[in-house]
């Protein structure tokens, strides 16, 4: 409980002409005993802050970058109206720089028997699990002299989803998606593809394609249309190691990993690929399976919102065990990871072949764009050093992106942006060729 009518009480003493009498509480009370009755019923007439009711309703879950309204309910059951300051307390990361004073705090008033409901408005910074802290509710009298204070637990969760920017692309590669299973263009054929139907020769079609029984019972050529495989297994596999805490720009490269994980897993549900998720650096992180394509959306952004890099070394090894169990059949095995030399020559090539023997092994890589940057910068002897310097790196990047190539890896090396529409390019273009 704070008495902040202390000062107020002591300030208009202070304009009593000095000398006149021995400072002193006794002194105090008899030359101010009209005040000092003010004080006391200002006091006695604030409503009680422990006896007040709280409950919050409102909004669970949001995508990093857009609002979420959590509701507080004030019930007062006192005789005595209630006014008062509150601060509803949430972590740093719930509120834009700058923001929180004036979205967390609220001025209160509830008639006696009443109740009021206060909206705070979060807008998270970071992804994961946002929990309320402590309600602070500062209730005063009706003069303002004295006030009762107090704090409340009042539990809320705001789980803080991964943005999926790259839905944007979405529409394109699905018209892709399209043209490749026949619906808008002339069906092609490649191994492993469903034959659909027949229809008649048109110069440019593969010889390959005529059905000549077909042909023997009609009077034109009759070629099959092939469609891509469905019901495919795609295993997407985040490395949550030390080197996905790397930040590219305002954000650590997980983040851009998670969002082609997220496009290529809408792309590939509408394909009708079945895709599961699987989270690893030194132990399973998180595992997505056997979800239909209508849940698969929610529960891979549900799984991902509380995954953070791990500052640890990730294991290789048991990374691919835990990946083989996973996908005990044949699959698309795609691998978000770095393409840094030492962690790929060092953990990943000596177990590779166990991948790439079972399945269709695809690499996909955030590339700084601040490298690209630096490579083309001229001027003076500071910007060419950084140009030798980037020119070595991308060297070895492309260096350990043709040792993978050459064990029958499919790498996808691109920039935060430009990172979910090439994986999900490379995506259609094995499908396109029959290697799923």
């Amino acid at each position: 409980m704070a008495l902040t009518g202390r000062a107020a009480l002591l300030a208009a003493l202070g304009s009593l002409p000095v000398g006149i009498w021995e400072p002193s509480w006794t002194g105090i009370l008899a030359v101010n005993a009209p005040l000092a009755v003010a004080c006391a019923c200002d006091f006695a007439l604030a409503a009680s802050v422990r006896r007040l009711g709280l409950t919050r309703s409102g909004d669970t879950s949001a995508r990093l970058g857009e609002t979420a309204d959590v509701t507080l309910t004030v019930t007062n059951p006192s005789g005595r109206p209630l006014r008062a300051h509150l601060r509803d307390a949430w972590p740093p990361s719930s509120w834009q720089p700058g923001t929180e004073v004036e979205a967390s705090r609220h001025q209160l008033a509830v008639p006696a028997g009443e109740r009021r409901r206060l909206t705070t408005r979060l807008r998270p910074t970071r992804r994961g699990d946002r929990q309320a802290d402590r309600v602070t509710i500062r209730s005063y009298g009706p003069l303002r002299l004295f006030s009762r204070q107090g704090t409340h637990k009042v539990p809320w969760t705001v789980r803080v989803l991964p943005p999926f920017t790259s839905r944007k692309h979405l529409p394109s590669k699905l018209a892709r998606l399209r043209e490749l299973d026949g619906r808008t263009s002339v069906l092609t054929r490649g191994e492993g593809t469903e034959f659909d139907s027949l229809r008649e020769y048109v110069p440019g079609d593969d010889t390959r394609s005529i059905d000549w029984r077909a042909t023997a019972r009609q009077t034109s050529v009759a070629v099959r249309t092939w469609r891509p495989e469905r019901d495919r297994h795609i295993l997407v596999v985040l490395d949550t190691g030390r080197t996905s805490a790397g930040r590219v720009g305002d954000a650590p490269r997980l983040d851009a990993s998670m969002d082609a994980a997220l496009l290529l897993a809408a792309l590939a549900s509408r394909a009708g690929d079945r895709v599961d998720l699987l989270a690893y650096d030194r132990g399973v992180r998180a595992v997505v399976q056997g979800r239909t394509a209508n849940d698969l959306l929610p529960s891979l952004v549900n799984a991902m919102a509380a995954l953070e890099p791990e500052l640890v070394e990730t294991n290789a090894r048991g990374l691919t065990a835990t990946a083989l169990r996973t996908a005990p059949r044949r699959s698309l095995i795609v691998l978000l990871t770095s393409l840094d030399a030492a962690p790929i020559e060092e953990g990943l090539l000596p177990v590779l072949p166990q991948l790439t023997q079972r399945h269709t092994v695809l690499l996909a890589s955030v590339a700084d764009p601040h490298i690209a940057r630096m490579a083309t910068a001229r001027g003076n002897t500071d910007a060419i050093y950084e140009a030798a310097a980037a020119a070595q790196a991308q060297t070895e990047r492309d260096r350990t992106a043709e040792q993978l190539r050459r064990h029958g890896v499919t790498v996808v090396d691109a920039t935060p942006d430009d990172l979910a529409p090439a994986l999900a390019d490379a995506y259609l273009a094995l499908k396109a060729a029959g290697r799923l």
